[in-house]
């Protein structure tokens, strides 16, 4: 079935499709997030690490470029997760999150 086979708007979409059409949409949405993530990511560190752009890093700026990726994605890791808690937290205790 390909991403086109799913019924017009005055149909209803089986148990089966709403699953894999689901599916398709978190994926893209992980995969957006991700891309987001790493251009974030790399503007921040490369605005943070290189002073003065050329051809090549020297040992600092690779250092210094390592170190912020490692601690943004720390971070973003951390913030996930408690964000992710959060939410399962307040979703099974039955309030809305606002």
């Amino acid at each position: 079935m390909s991403s086109f086979d799913y019924p017009t708007s005055g149909e209803r979409l089986s148990s089966a499709q709403r699953d894999q059409l689901l599916e398709q949409v978190k994926q893209q949405v992980a995969l957006a997030s991700a891309q987001e993530l790493i251009q974030k990511m790399s503007d921040k560190c490369f605005k943070k690490c290189v002073y003065k752009p050329g051809t090549s890093l020297d040992g600092t700026e690779q250092k210094c470029l390592a170190m912020c990726m490692d601690r943004y994605m720390d971070t973003w890791n951390l913030i996930s997760k408690t964000y992710s808690s959060r939410l399962q937290r307040e979703h099974g205790s039955g309030s809305t999150f606002q």
